[in-house]
């Protein structure tokens, strides 16, 4: 008897918020769920402080990662690339978690640890042109882009100043 209710897309989206609302924790900030994606927010992200900044993702998830050079190639489905890439007063950015091709592979627990593998990139799309693609968009993520504690911490302190690059 099959009991499972996710599908594997349904997994990769779930492990995406998790790593994301997992960096989140560990640099001290708070994270929120819209009661809807109709804008294409999977997640906002909130620090204390001056200016009380925060940072809007859009979150996805592959196997498929293309490497070329110092980067790698994702294809986006054009309504996110469109939702990403006009000007907003809270900061939008694309995460993409890349994950082992093996699902098995995907989350190892233990009594001594929890480990997810691989690990996210960050893009900001703002102010990219407008395409004429109907299905996807080929974006960029900067290999140097790694979505982790110090990265975010670093995209919070740019946010405070409305100059994340």
């Amino acid at each position: 008897m099959v009991d499972t209710l996710l599908s594997e897309a349904d997994k990769k989206e779930e492990l995406s918020r998790v790593y994301a609302r997992a960096v989140a924790a560990v640099a001290g900030y708070v994270t929120g769920l819209p009661d809807y994606d109709r804008d294409g927010v999977d997640l906002r992200i909130s620090a204390g402080g001056a200016m009380r900044p925060a940072i809007d993702l859009q979150l996805k998830a592959t196997v498929n990662l293309q490497e070329k050079d110092d980067h790698f190639r994702f294809p986006l489905p054009t309504r996110n690339f469109e939702l990403l890439r006009v000007n907003t007063q809270t900061p939008r950015l694309l995460v993409v978690l890349a994950l082992p091709k093996q699902e098995r592979r995907w989350v190892t627990l233990t009594t001594e640890k929890m480990v997810l593998r691989r690990c996210a990139y960050w893009a900001n799309l703002r102010g990219q042109s407008e395409t004429t693609n109907r299905s996807t968009v080929t974006v960029s993520l900067g290999k140097k882009d790694i979505f982790d504690v110090t990265g975010l911490q670093r995209l919070m302190a740019q946010s405070r100043t409305g100059t994340i690059q």
